[in-house]
């Protein structure tokens, strides 16, 4: 089941909403939350959802375990690291099999048999927030939980199961106490999903189409494939920060205040920037158990840079193209932080605008055309400078983008702060209260709910890219 589909939200959402708030009691608010997550997730996944259950039973227990040794260091240790073993061994075994045997067998020439294994969806997402609980209960990050029940809840809590954002257990430990819901909480919610769903609905999904038309057509030309490139580098964000915002609505409306994971990435004029506005809370997952705990700036940064890259590459996907483009996103970061970024610093601001804008519209299409490609990657990428194309362009390619002018204006005009810029600045011109706002924005959510609606009556099922991870 996915956000996005007529079941979920004219069926399964307002089920929910009706078992939710006509009880008063916690307990039975939690009952209803953690009854509908795994239905939620069952959905999909019938017999993966036992899997999910496991994982949050082996990590309570490793939680007790650990809170259980108090001072003895080498004990609490001992089960820190077998719990993250465990968490990275079942990651492994249904992400990683598959691409480990058909390496060495390409590599050896060999023939290791390849388990044709369904990945479980948003496996990667829910044993980061598992394994991370229980590496804060070793650092006395966050009190030890002891019921199951809301551990379960905290981990199969549906709006961020599949794709995110990744939540930290101490950011929302006290509203897994206590349920209220507050009268705004519940507008400013159904708001923020509307935006995510017209993000998804009609931005990404038609980006997506554009893509298709343009990397499907046997006619290679050098602006198809930039363009190709822009269009799947606005159709992933529209996708992904769709998503969060979906997420990030739903919490809201049962009282869970989710951090942001998206800012606005597309405004960035470096990698570096880029890596601080985009998918957040994957980007400090990495920096506070991977990065930091390595050293991070203090000793062989180079080092931990690349490793954290490497790793985010391979979480991305079990494929070389996503390896690739880790490695390539950590070279940058590294080559900005020694050279790039001081040598713009030195120059006339205008001047170094220019050529900022210029390399951060390079690198990003070029990143995301390596992300893309999971086959003939390289090759693919050579037509991007021209290598093995049939010419500069075509009436095919010039056709595409016509007809999807409008799509590409607004799509890079969303992608940066001009919305809620021009909000904010006509609600301070003009006074607007509370009530107002939530007048307002009642109205813009029922326009983007209904104008998404009706194109979800006719489109096809359109699931989000990034449960693939």
């Amino acid at each position: 089941m996915i956000f996005s589909s007529l079941p979920f939200m004219y069926f399964f959402l307002p089920a929910l909403l009706i078992a939710f708030f006509i009880p008063k009691k916690n307990s039975t608010r939690r009952a209803a939350l953690i009854l509908f997550s795994l239905l939620f997730y069952a959905w999909g996944e019938p017999l993966y959802v036992f899997l999910m259950i496991f994982t949050v039973a082996f990590n309570y227990l490793f939680g007790l375990l650990i809170s259980s040794y108090g001072k003895d260091d080498t004990k609490r240790k001992m089960w820190l690291i077998a719990a993250v073993a465990v968490n990275l061994g079942i990651l492994s075994f249904y992400k990683y099999t598959g691409f480990a045997a058909d390496t060495i067998n390409s590599l050896f020439r060999v023939s290791i048999p390849s388990p044709e294994l369904t990945m479980p969806i948003g496996i990667s997402f829910f044993t980061f927030q598992a394994m991370s609980y229980v590496v804060d209960v070793y650092r006395g990050d966050t009190e030890v939980q002891r019921s199951f029940g809301r551990l379960l809840l905290y981990v199969s809590l549906f709006p961020q199961l599949i794709a995110g954002p990744i939540v930290r257990y101490k950011d929302i430990a006290d509203e897994l106490d206590d349920m209220r819901v507050r009268p705004y909480d519940l507008n400013d919610g159904i708001f923020r999903f509307s935006v995510g769903l017209a993000k998804k609905i009609l931005i990404a999904d038609n980006c997506a189409a554009a893509v298709s038309s343009l990397y499907g057509t046997s006619e290679i030309t050098l602006l198809g494939r930039w363009m190709g490139a822009l269009f799947f580098a606005l159709q992933i964000y529209y996708d992904f920060s769709g998503y969060s915002d979906m997420a990030i609505g739903l919490g809201r409306m049962f009282g869970f205040k989710f951090l942001e994971n998206f800012d606005h990435p597309y405004a960035s004029s470096n990698a570096t920037e880029f890596w601080r506005r985009w998918h957040m809370s994957l980007g400090t997952f990495f920096r506070d158990y991977v990065y930091i705990p390595l050293g991070g700036n203090r000793k062989r940064h180079i080092r931990n840079i690349l490793v954290v890259w490497l790793l985010t590459g391979l979480w991305h996907g079990a494929s070389w193209n996503f390896v690739l483009w880790g490695l390539f996103y950590g070279i940058l970061l590294i080559f900005e932080k020694k050279f790039f970024l001081s040598f713009l610093e030195k120059l006339p601001k205008t001047i170094s605008l220019i050529i900022s804008r210029i390399y951060f519209i390079f690198i990003t299409g070029f990143g995301f055309a390596l992300f893309y490609f999971e086959t003939d990657t390289f090759k693919s990428l050579g037509y991007l400078f021209g290598i093995g194309v049939s010419s500069a362009s075509s009436l095919f390619t010039v056709s595409i983008i016509f007809e999807n002018l409008i799509l590409l204006a607004a799509g890079i005009l969303f992608s940066y702060p001009v919305v809620p810029l021009l909000r904010r600045a006509i609600e301070k011109r003009f006074g607007v209260s509370y009530v107002v706002r939530r007048y307002y924005t009642s109205f813009i959510s029922i326009l983007l709910i209904s104008v998404s609606t009706v194109r979800m009556v006719g489109d096809t099922y359109s699931p989000f890219l990034y449960w693939n991870f």
